[in-house]
């Protein structure tokens, strides 16, 4: 459904409501995917070719000391922080708000971090919600409160679940 962002996606007229995520993807988002800071995800629209939604993903820990304690026990005490992957950005364009595109995007962000914590350590996906409303969709999808941080995270086997 999504792929990585290149050169021959329209990022110009991309519109999600927020100036912020607006920019990144029109100015930065190329520059990241080449210096393998992050890897940026876009949803074409087929018919246009406009972009519907994008996300990012990227290589991250979160420290040990920030897990909820029942979590916590399951982990090794030897470990100062834990790998993740950190969902960084995630925007939807606004012609497209409120129809369900936005859980669609997300259920592909999780089975591609699913698919890449086979080949690569990663305990969680971890993301950092903007705002309230924000906070209660990705609620709405079982993320957990990371008190201490104000991020949120969604442990790999409970994705691992909805997947297999």
């Amino acid at each position: 459904m999504t792929v990585l962002l290149n050169k021959e996606h329209h990022r110009a007229d991309f519109d999600c409501g927020d100036e912020v995520l607006n920019n990144y993807l029109k100015h930065q988002a190329g520059q990241d995917v080449k210096r393998k800071l992050s890897a940026c995800f876009v949803w074409n629209n087929s018919s246009n070719k406009s972009i519907m939604g994008y996300y990012t993903l990227s290589a991250g820990s979160i420290p040990l000391d920030h897990i909820p304690a029942k979590l916590k026990k399951l982990l090794p005490p030897s470990y100062k922080s834990i790998p993740i992957t950190l969902l960084g950005r995630f925007a939807i364009a606004k012609e497209y708000h409120r129809q369900g595109k936005g859980a669609i995007l997300l259920i592909d962000a999780l089975k591609r971090t699913y698919e890449q914590h086979r080949h690569i350590g990663s305990w969680a996906i971890v993301l950092d919600p903007k705002n309230e409303i924000a906070k209660q969709f990705y609620l709405k999808f079982g993320f957990i409160e990371l008190p201490q941080s104000g991020k949120m995270f969604l442990p790999m086997a409970t994705i691992q679940a909805l997947f297999v």
